[in-house]
C-alpha cells in the first residue's frame, strides 16, 4: 500500500492502577519507539482519550475508579475503530471474553509478558493501518465517481452517460434542478478524463456581477480599467490542460455569451486591455438549472452558444425521481456529520420513511442540510422524526404543482413544453418500472421498440 495511507504516529494510552506494572509496561513500549500516555483509572483514561487521541488503548479491567469496561465504552464512543486490548488476571478470563464481545480487540492475561505485549501492539497497529488504507481506497473510489452516491436506475443512467463522456474531450452540458449534484458530475467527468492530472476550475456565473464576469473568465492586463493595478489571470488560463466548469451558464449576459462563443470556437482568449489573443487548452463543462431551449426561444440565450455547449447533454435527475437513493444518502450524511461533531447515531425506520416521503424541492443539497440540523438537534443515540425539520405545505393548503410550471410564451409553446416534459417523465417512469429493460418499457408505454428508441434520442435519455 501507499505510504500516504499510513496512520500518523499517535500515543498508546496505558491504563493501569499499579505503579510498578505501569512503569514496566511503559519502558517496554518506549523501548520500541512508542509514545505512551498513562492513566490510573477510568476518569483519567476518559480525559486522555479526548486530549491525546491515542492509536491504541491498553487497559486493565480492574480499576480503583470505574473499570476497564467503562474505558472500552469511552474509547469506542470516541472512535469506533480504535483498537482496545484489555488486561486481566488469569482467573478473570471470563471478563476478558465479555470485553471482546463489547468490541475489545484482544486480551492479555497477567502477569503480562512484555514480548507478548509488543507483538499484540504491532498487531493492533497493523489493523489500524489496514483500516486507514481501506478508508482511503473507498474515498479514492468515490472521487473517481465525483462523490456521487446512489444505485437507482435514474442515477445509473446519468452516471453511465458521464462515464462515456469522460473519456472524450467533448463539451458537456449538465441540466437539472438546483441541488441535484451537477458539480459532482462535472468533477466525475474531469477525474475520469485524460485531463485528470490537470486543474479543475469552477466558476458560478450567477454569483458574479455581469460587469466582473468577463474579467473573471478571461483575466485583464494592468491598467485595463480603474483599479486594475496588476495583471489578473482568468479562469480559462487557470484551467489550462484541465477542465473549466461553468455553473449556472444560463445567467450569463448576452454580451459575455458572445465572447464565450468566440473562445469555444477559436480556443483563443484575450485578456481585457490586452493587445492580442492566445491559445488555451481546456475542456468545457457547463451546467444550468434553466431550460436553455426556452431561453433561446425567448431570445435570452444565444442559439449558437447553446448548440456549442450541448454537444453532449446530460440530465441529472431530481431526488424525487430517485427516492430509492434517499436512505443511502441519508446514512452517508449522518456518518459524515457524526464524525465532525463527535456523535454516533443510528437512524430510525420512521425517520427514513419521512425522508423518503418528502418531495425534496431542494434536492440532495436540501437533504444534506436537513440531516446536518437533525444530527445537531438529536439528544440520544437514534435520529428520530422529531429531529427532522421538513418544510411542507401549510395544513389544509395543498401545494399547487402548476406554480412550478413555466407558462411563458404563446399557448402553442406552453402546450408543446408541457407535453414534452410529461412525455419525458412518463418514459423515465416506464424505464424505472421495467428495470431499464427497453423492450419491457416499450410494452408498458404501449409503443413499439423503434418508437421508444426515437423518443429516447429526442429526450437525451439514451
Amino acid at each position: 500500500m501507499s505510504a500516504r495511507a499510513a496512520v500518523p504516529a499517535a500515543p498508546i494510552l496505558l491504563v493501569e492502577d499499579k505503579d510498578s506494572l505501569r512503569a514496566m509496561l511503559r519502558l517496554a513500549l518506549e523501548g520500541q519507539g512508542h509514545t505512551v500516555v498513562e492513566a490510573r483509572d477510568e476518569p483519567e483514561a476518559v480525559a486522555a482519550l479526548r486530549e491525546a487521541r491515542p492509536s491504541i488503548v491498553l487497559s486493565d479491567l480492574r480499576l480503583p475508579k470505574g473499570d476497564g469496561f467503562g474505558v472500552l465504552r469511552a474509547a469506542k464512543e470516541s472512535d469506533p475503530d480504535l483498537p482496545v486490548v484489555v488486561m486481566t488476571a488469569y482467573g478473570s478470563i471470563q471478563d476478558a471474553v465479555a470485553a471482546m464481545k463489547q468490541g475489545a480487540l484482544d486480551f492479555l492475561a497477567k502477569p503480562v509478558d512484555p514480548d507478548h505485549l509488543l507483538l499484540m501492539v504491532e498487531r493492533a497497529l497493523a489493523q489500524r493501518r489496514m483500516l486507514g488504507e481501506y478508508q482511503l481506497l473507498k474515498e479514492e473510489a468515490a472521487a473517481r465517481r465525483g462523490g456521487v452516491i446512489g444505485t437507482s436506475a435514474a442515477l445509473r443512467q446519468t452516471m453511465g452517460a458521464v462515464e462515456k463522456a469522460a473519456g472524450t474531450d467533448t463539451t458537456v452540458l449538465l441540466e437539472g434542478e438546483s441541488g441535484t449534484g451537477k458539480e459532482l458530475c462535472a468533477r466525475a467527468l474531469h477525474t475520469g478524463s485524460a485531463r485528470a492530472n490537470g486543474p479543475f476550475v469552477a466558476i458560478n456565473c450567477a454569483a458574479i456581477p455581469e460587469t466582473l464576469l468577463e474579467a473573471e473568465l478571461f483575466g485583464y492586463e494592468r491598467g485595463a480599467f480603474t483599479g486594475a493595478n496588476t495583471r489578473k489571470i482568468g479562469k480559462f488560463e487557470m484551467a489550462q490542460r484541465g477542465t473549466i466548469f461553468l455553473d449556472e451558464i444560463g445567467e450569463m449576459s448576452l454580451g459575455v455569451q458572445a465572447k464565450m462563443l468566440r473562445a469555444i470556437e477559436t480556443k483563443r482568449i484575450e485578456r481585457l486591455g490586452g493587445g492580442g489573443s492566445f491559445l488555451v487548452d481546456v475542456r468545457i463543462v457547463a451546467a444550468t438549472n434553466k431550460r436553455l431551449r426556452q431561453a433561446v426561444a425567448a431570445r435570452q440565450f444565444r442559439e449558437d452558444l447553446y448548440f456549442r455547449l450541448s454537444v453532449f447533454p446530460i440530465t441529472v435527475p431530481p431526488l424525487r425521481d430517485r427516492t430509492e437513493d434517499i436512505p443511502l444518502l441519508a446514512m452517508h450524511f449522518v456518518d459524515r456529520v457524526c464524525r465532525d461533531v463527535g456523535k454516533r447515531l443510528s437512524v430510525s425506520d420512521a425517520a427514513i420513511a419521512e425522508l423518503v416521503a418528502y418531495p425534496w424541492p431542494g434536492n440532495v443539497r436540501e437533504l444534506q442540510n436537513v440531516i446536518e440540523r437533525a444530527v445537531i438537534l438529536s439528544d440520544g443515540d437514534t435520529l428520530l422524526p422529531r429531529h427532522l425539520s421538513l418544510v411542507s405545505a401549510p395544513q389544509g393548503e395543498a401545494a399547487d404543482p402548476w406554480d412550478q410550471v413555466d407558462l411563458s410564451g404563446s399557448l402553442a409553446e406552453v402546450t408543446a413544453r408541457i407535453t414534452r416534459e410529461a412525455e419525458r417523465r412518463k418514459i423515465m417512469q416506464a424505464l424505472r418500472d421495467a428495470g431499464s429493460d427497453r423492450g419491457r418499457a416499450a410494452d408498458l408505454l404501449q409503443i413499439n421498440f423503434k418508437s421508444l428508441a426515437v423518443k429516447l434520442r429526442e429526450h437525451g435519455l439514451e
